[in-house]
């Protein structure tokens, strides 16, 4: 057996090295070259995209795209769904269907189906497959199947500054307040106030903000504090590691004293003077 071989040296090694690189180069050139954006939209006609905003590629199920705008500087992630109408092809009259505000993110995966009205305010950001529908299926009649009865739709309204958690369902009719947090996996119909926390299946609200008595049940962790003005990335860097390393003596600490066999410091050096 040769000794210090270097396995990278095999021609097949090298080629399957060198075919990665080109694969993933590839795929870089392809996800720059199939983002929508305003100077680029592709095959895609929106009624409005608003500038800086970007789809990502591969986009998802994208149609009626002339009932559809979307705001400025959105973030749309990859294989996001945004359709307005039950197909393609319909005229859905002259007003828009589904209205992106400026600033919203929609997560990976994400789906808004709008065959009623969809409006989702401003700076609302949506974890990763969020689904948000205006419509429904109806089960009125018990001798046909659910999914070739006539469905029903209702306008859904998000106000602005919301966060939707990662699988968290928007069903008609919802109407989300202004700065609501919905939990991951919620199932949220019916109408929700301003500054409210909800969850669950169906979601109940189970934290609200009142202008008295501040978050009702109140937070069990302190606020974030904001970075000051002017920090550097470095600076953050060096402030995370001394307080890591402070957080590791206190472990240490908390360690020791808590071991039966320690007794403490020793006064042993003490001067009893």
């Amino acid at each position: 057996m040769p000794k210090n071989r270097n396995t990278f040296s095999s021609p097949a090694v090298w080629w399957r090295c060198l075919l990665s690189r080109a694969v993933h180069s590839g795929w870089r050139w392809a996800r720059e070259a199939g983002a929508v954006t305003a100077e680029r939209p592709g095959p895609l006609r929106f009624r409005r995209i608003g500038t800086g905003t970007r789809l990502a590629f591969p986009q998802g199920t994208v149609f009626g795209e002339a009932w559809i705008e979307l705001g400025e500087h959105c973030i749309i992630a990859e294989q996001v769904t945004l359709t307005a109408g039950m197909m393609p092809g319909l005229d859905l009259g002259s007003d828009p269907i589904l209205t992106l505000g400026n600033g919203v993110v929609l997560g990976r995966g994400s789906h808004v189906i709008a065959d009623s009205t969809v409006t989702i305010g401003s700076d609302t950001y949506c974890g990763p497959y969020v689904y948000i529908t205006s419509t429904n299926h109806s089960y009125d009649d018990p001798h046909t199947p659910v999914g070739k009865q006539w469905p029903r739709a209702e306008p859904v309204e998000i106000g602005p500054g919301c966060w939707l958690g990662t699988g968290a369902v928007i069903l008609p009719g919802a109407r989300l307040g202004r700065n609501v947090v919905v939990a991951a996996g919620a199932v949220v119909r019916g109408e929700v106030p301003d500054h409210a926390v909800v969850a669950g299946a169906p979601a109940k609200v189970v934290r609200s903000w009142d202008p008295v008595e501040g978050w009702q049940p109140p937070l069990r962790t302190p606020a974030p504090l904001p970075i000051p003005e002017g920090v550097t990335p470095e600076q953050l860097v060096a402030l995370a590691e001394l307080e890591e390393a402070e957080g590791a003596r206190g472990r240490r600490k908390g360690e020791r004293a808590e071991d039966p066999r320690y007794e403490g410091p020793s006064t042993s050096t003490v001067d009893a003077r």
